[in-house]
């Protein structure tokens, strides 16, 4: 792997973390401000934790994918590879970076 490849799969891995940890601080502050909305409109109803649990179960799979599955995801791997055959720019870079794209993207004889 080149430099500029380790470094590409560093900064990918990176805006992950900070994507989730923008999306925890946010769940964070909105819990905080619905648990202060149910308590001062309908103390004797406790109805905060329904949100709670259900945007709280989204941000464990959102930690789960990227600090537990983040290099295994077969699914990003085949969306870039078609990305990148798609764009004519990136036939070269999928020919040199994996023999198994390669023939592929070779060029069908008409005969």
């Amino acid at each position: 792997m080149s430099q500029k490849d380790a470094y590409a799969k560093a900064r990918a891995r990176a805006e992950a973390k900070y994507g989730f940890f923008v999306h925890a601080a946010v769940y964070a502050a909105v819990m905080v401000l619905l648990v202060v909305v149910n308590l001062v409109t309908s103390p004797r109803m406790i109805w905060f934790v329904w949100p709670l649990i259900g945007w709280g179960f989204a941000v464990a799979l959102h930690g789960v994918r990227v600090f537990l599955l983040a290099d295994r995801n077969a699914v990003i791997e085949k969306l870039t590879e078609h990305e990148l055959r798609r764009d004519g720019t990136g036939r070269e870079l999928l020919a040199a970076s994996s023999p198994s794209w390669a023939a592929d993207l070779r060029p069908r004889s008409a005969g």
